[in-house]
């Protein structure tokens, strides 16, 4: 049977005292506006925070409404998400916002039962956008929140079945200030980002006293986690052409509106075969002729299924009457603003450094 905190109120009270004192000052936690909130959530859904601090502060600078977030076409919404990744989040957030503009007069729901009917909201977003900038007293358990309950209440179910996230919910719903339920989620979030890590800084917890794994010596055992069978991960090589036109334009096609990295642009690319030269690579799919063919770099990119082993080139076409379907030349200054996935970005930060080999 779960143990239980029998100190509550000194339990609040140590956490927030803790986090009002010791919080890192970020920006979205300069604001109760609840689509701010909302999109911080989003952006921090598999990515560190120092990461999303930028993307963020450009984020609402471009869109600083949700009226603003709605109307806002999809290549401009994909720029400020370049490089993030999970580039659905951001399509997902958009169309949620655009419900909210339409059914709800750019009001976000106050409630959990008509915020988690939006799109890409699930039980935490929700959660945290009700806590955080409408002070509702509602769970938002992430991995971060499930490690440091986990340990306190010395629960040994395993966090990797999504049903045992109910015993969390249900825990943080019994322990939440009803006065401050802001601080209280915050508090919990930070704690497990910032001192109840993986591998914890006991000494410095301001729970520990409440702590029952740390008082058992068993606070690196927890969370339970059992790992996913790893499947084999795909490995495709892939070649990319960085090719210019006699003007100093550059070649390149839209992704299709579905499937990996879609609508965004990119360099002519192929699966090499081992035989066969970049020349030849080149005139057998795109049906144009290289010359100038020089390296770029060779790294890999790792989705979360495959891999791209990549080698990229630059190149000049000397035939800009022959180009392939789909396929159009773009200036430097237009190529800067079309939406790029992180391989494009990588080889064109390159080629802007100077690095055609």
């Amino acid at each position: 049977m779960m143990q239980i905190i029998v100190k509550k109120d000194e339990f609040r009270e140590a956490l927030l005292s803790w986090y009002r004192r010791e919080k890192r000052d970020l920006p979205w936690r300069r604001t109760s506006n609840p689509y701010y909130i909302w999109v911080s959530e989003v952006m921090l859904q598999q990515t560190r925070v120092d990461t999303v601090i930028p993307y963020y502060e450009r984020f609402i600078a471009s869109f600083p409404t949700m009226e603003a977030l709605a109307g806002a076409e999809e290549n401009d919404l994909l720029k400020m998400w370049e490089g993030l990744g999970y580039y659905s989040r951001a399509r997902n957030l958009q169309a949620g916002v655009r419900e909210v503009v339409s059914d709800y007069g750019g009001e976000v729901p106050s409630n959990r039962t008509e915020i988690s009917t939006l799109k890409g909201v699930g039980p935490y977003t929700a959660g945290a956008v009700l806590s955080i900038a409408y002070g509702v007293p509602e769970h938002a358990v992430d991995g971060n929140v499930m490690r440091v309950i986990s340990r306190l209440l010395l629960i040994e179910e395993d966090i990797a079945i999504p049903r045992t996230k109910k015993i969390f919910e249900t825990v943080v719903m019994d322990l939440i200030d009803q006065e401050d339920p802001s601080s209280f989620n915050q508090g919990l979030m930070e704690l497990g980002a910032t001192i109840c890590t993986p591998k914890p800084k006991c000494l410095l917890c301001p729970v520990r006293d409440f702590c029952l794994a740390f008082q058992e010596g068993r606070q690196e055992a927890l969370p339970i986690k059992t790992k996913k069978t790893k499947m084999k991960m795909k490995i495709i090589p892939v070649a990319s052409f960085a090719i210019q036109n006699s003007e100093g334009e550059w070649l390149m096609r839209q992704r299709p509106s579905k499937g990996l990295l879609a609508s965004l642009w990119e360099f002519p690319m192929v699966e090499p075969a081992d035989d066969k030269t970049p020349q030849k690579m080149a005139h057998e799919h795109f049906g144009i002729e290289l010359v100038g063919i020089v390296d770029i770099l060779i790294f890999k990119h790792i989705f979360s299924h495959l891999t791209w082993e990549m080698k990229s080139f630059g190149a000049r076409i000397e035939k800009t009457d022959i180009i392939p379907d789909g396929y159009q030349f773009f200036s430097q200054e237009e190529v800067e603003a079309l939406p790029k996935p992180v391989p494009v970005l990588k080889i064109w930060d390159e080629i802007k450094r100077g690095g055609l080999k």
